[in-house]
């Protein structure tokens, strides 16, 4: 994703939101634990359109 989808992104967020965010995407080791959890490799899919079909 490049910088203008992760601004647009972001834009539905509270400041709050953001910063909590940020502070995760900031420490690879609990980027990591969060992007293996089955919830976002889901959503991962459905953002990249992989799995369109199920």
């Amino acid at each position: 994703m490049d910088e203008k989808g992760v601004n647009k992104m972001f834009s539905g967020l509270s400041r709050e939101q953001q910063e909590q965010v940020r502070e995760i995407l900031s420490d690879e080791k609990r980027t990591r634990e969060i992007l293996s959890t089955p919830q976002a490799q889901k959503l991962m899919k459905k953002l990249t359109g992989d799995g369109k079909n199920g």
